[in-house]
C-alpha cells in the first residue's frame, strides 16, 4: 500500500515537470519536421494494453513516416524483415524512420509525450513495456502469464529497457523473463535505480534504434 501510494505520488510529480517541458520541446520538433518538408502531425498514438487489460492510447513523438503501419505490412512481406519482427518486434535500420526520428530516438526524446499518459494514470514511470493488443497471446503467453503482466501499470521505462534494450542477441522470451522479474521484485529502491539508469542512458543518447 505504501509502495503504491509513494510510486503514484512520484509519477505525478515527475510527469507534471515532464509535461511542462513538452511545451517548448514540441515546438522545436515541429519546426525541425517543417524544415525537412514534413508537415504531418508530430504526435503518434497507438493502442496499448494497460493495467487489468484496459486499452489506452500511448502518446509519442512521431519518429517514422506518417503511414508507418501500412509501410510495416509491406516490409513484412520480405523474409529478412519478417524474421526480425517475429523474433524481436523491431527491425534493424528500420527504413520507416525519418531523419528527425533518428535524432529524437537516439536520446529517447520520442518517448517524452508519455508523461501525459503517466499524469492520466494510464502508465507509470517504471514498469513493464506497454504491449499492443494480443501481443503476448501471439507469442504463446499463457493466461496466468498475461494476467501477471497486466497486474501493474506499464512503464515509460523498465527493468528490461535498462538491461538489454538495444541488445539484438536477446529474444522476446528473454525480454519477458526480465519483465516478470521486475513484477515479482518491484520496490521503491528498484524503481529509483531504474530511473537513475534511464537518466544516464538519455544523457549518453543511448536510446532505442
Amino acid at each position: 500500500m505504501v509502495y503504491t501510494c509513494v510510486k503514484r505520488l512520484g509519477d505525478i510529480l515527475i510527469s507534471l515537470v515532464g509535461t511542462i517541458i513538452l511545451i517548448p520541446l514540441t515546438l522545436i520538433i515541429k519546426l525541425a519536421y517543417i524544415c525537412t518538408g514534413d508537415f504531418h502531425p508530430i504526435f503518434y498514438t497507438q493502442e496499448r494494453i494497460g493495467k487489468n487489460g484496459k486499452v489506452f492510447k500511448i502518446i509519442k513523438y512521431r519518429s517514422m513516416v506518417p503511414n508507418a503501419d501500412e509501410a510495416l505490412k509491406k516490409l513484412l512481406e520480405q523474409k529478412k524483415y519478417r524474421k526480425q519482427w517475429e523474433e524481436y518486434q523491431k527491425i534493424d535500420d528500420d527504413p520507416r524512420i525519418t531523419k528527425v526520428g533518428k535524432f529524437i530516438r537516439k536520446g529517447s526524446i520520442d518517448e517524452f509525450p508519455q508523461f501525459i499518459n503517466v499524469l492520466l494514470g494510464q502508465m507509470s514511470m517504471v514498469g513493464p513495456r506497454p504491449l499492443i493488443p494480443g501481443e503476448l497471446k501471439k507469442h504463446g503467453g499463457k493466461a496466468k502469464d498475461i494476467e501477471k503482466y497486466q497486474s501493474i501499470k506499464p512503464g515509460v521505462t523498465g527493468y528490461w529497457a535498462m538491461r538489454i534494450r538495444s541488445d539484438k542477441s536477446s529474444d522476446y522470451d528473454e525480454r519477458l523473463k526480465l519483465e516478470y522479474f521486475y513484477i515479482d521484485n518491484r520496490s521503491l529502491f528498484l524503481d529509483a535505480k531504474i530511473l537513475f539508469l534511464t537518466i544516464g542512458t538519455v544523457l549518453r543518447q543511448e536510446g532505442a534504434q
